[in-house]
């Protein structure tokens, strides 16, 4: 729920002498070690007062997930039939073959009771089940509670199974798709949180660009904001019409905290992930600080190879954290980059071997699930969740050789391009701002920003 950035500096095994590592992460959805028995999960509900319908729903994709799910549960290969009986009886019967509401509470109890879920964790899937009930309900489908019964499902089973037999992420994580598909399970379950009649995409030529870049071999980094857990499911939906390859193999720099909620884990596991420490809990515990740093050494490898590969698409928010409102004015905007972080992806894809390119990518979607107001230290935010449009926004790339040439020094030209593609992502992002908060739709678009809704 908070992104950081990393102090050490690295050796890494790229043409410069040293690469000082800088990245920030994603939300708190991923970490390397061992999730603590003791977390203090909470939830709230926020009424959202957006009247507008959601669009392009699957009713019936969440059933089959459910389907899926129980096949998975049945089948995951190298289990023992015990182990496989064992899972059936438990957390899979519970929810899964649940058909009302009052039967998936129950069976969030029948968890506790049973043992196989502490109760701070029962606490916080109840608070969340309401949350995200009443924020389905205000998007006005017809079928609203049996998307939101079927989702729950969904999420709960994997929850607790998570809670059962907790996965561990490696340095470079790759989406899970079977037996059981995490990311259509992520994309299903925030898709009615999404006002898509009230939801923009700007300049989508460019996508397009960016997608014949990646068939040709090229390397691709998006600069780009960061607002909540949501957002790399909320990129994927508003790209699933136009660029579902760019959806779907999108690899985000994230961060350490996902295995410590197990409310977050689930839907990080079908992401494409690099996993770094924050350095804003690099020092929380002092006897872990090494092995988190050695921890970082290994990710900034896996990511020198990786790019090495060519047709990579990597998206980093180099802000140190999510966006946050102001607190004397209550508006929000990009948090400022650092830009240690945006050089050190720079340095990465310029000597990965495969021509590279850079985009400032802005990205407007803190309603559906904004972070709390402050950098929380403890595990366990409180989770506001909203039926609101969302934006998404790319500008031109930006070269760093024009940049440096008017700059007198190296450091002077490190601040001066992260400066450029902050610029560009601030004036996006002001655009999409106009367009749903400030209601004028299509019409908002500018010179620089052609808003559409390629959903349509």
């Amino acid at each position: 729920m908070i992104v950081s950035a990393i102090p050490p500096t690295f050796l890494c095994s790229i043409p410069s002498p040293r690469v000082s590592l800088s990245f920030p992460f994603l939300s708190s959805k991923l970490c390397l070690v061992p999730p603590s028995p003791s977390l203090a999960l909470r939830s709230s509900a926020r009424r959202s007062l957006c009247p507008c319908l959601i669009s392009s729903i699957n009713a019936n994709a969440m059933s089959q997930l459910v389907k899926e799910d129980k096949e998975a549960i049945a089948s995951a290969s190298g289990e023992k039939e015990e182990e496989k009986k064992k899972e059936k009886s438990s957390h899979g019967r519970t929810f899964l073959d649940v058909t009302t509401e009052g039967e998936l509470l129950s069976g969030i109890r029948k968890e506790v009771e049973a043992g196989r879920l502490p109760l701070n964790v029962a606490a916080g899937m109840e608070e969340v089940y309401q949350n995200y009930k009443n924020a389905v309900l205000q998007s006005g489908i017809p079928n609203a509670e049996e998307i939101i019964l079927s989702n729950m499902a969904v999420a709960m089973d994997r929850m607790c199974l998570d809670v059962e037999d907790p996965f561990v992420f490696s340095p470079y994580h790759k989406a899970l798709r079977e037996p059981f598909d995490y990311y259509n399970f992520g994309q299903n379950y925030i898709r009615p949180l999404v006002d898509f009649r009230n939801s923009y995409v700007g300049n989508i030529f460019l996508f397009h660009e960016v997608e014949k870049q990646l068939q040709q071999g090229h390397n691709i980094v998006l600069i780009s904001n960061h607002q909540t857990e949501a957002d790399p499911a909320v990129i994927a939906l508003l790209l699933d019409k136009t660029n579902p390859s760019i959806a779907e193999n999108l690899i985000y720099v994230a961060g350490d905290r996902v295995l410590t909620d197990p409310l977050c884990k689930p839907f990080s596991m079908g992401r494409n992930l690099i996993c770094v420490y924050s350095k804003k809990h690099m020092y929380d515990d002092p006897e872990l600080t090494e092995m988190k740093k050695k921890a970082n050494i290994r990710s900034l490898k896996e990511m020198a190879v990786i790019l090495r590969h060519g047709s990579q698409i990597v998206w980093i928010a180099p802000s140190g954290g999510r966006d946050r409102p102001d607190p004397l004015t209550g508006e929000w905007y990009p948090a400022p980059f650092e830009a240690a972080s945006v050089d050190n992806m720079r340095r990465l894809a310029e000597h990965s071997g495969a021509p590279g390119h850079i985009y400032p990518l802005a990205l407007l979607c803190h309603d559906i699930m904004p972070p709390p107001p402050l950098v929380e230290k403890e595990i366990g935010e409180r989770r506001v969740i909203s039926f609101h449009g969302a934006g998404l926004s790319i500008a031109p790339e930006i070269g760093f050789s024009e940049i440096a040439a008017a700059c007198e020094n190296p450091e002077e030209a490190k601040k001066a391009y992260a400066q450029v593609l902050y610029d560009s992502v601030t004036e996006q992002y002001n655009v999409l701002k106009s367009a749903i908060h400030g209601k004028r739709g299509l019409e908002a678009s500018s010179p620089t920003v052609s808003l559409s809704q390629p959903w349509n």
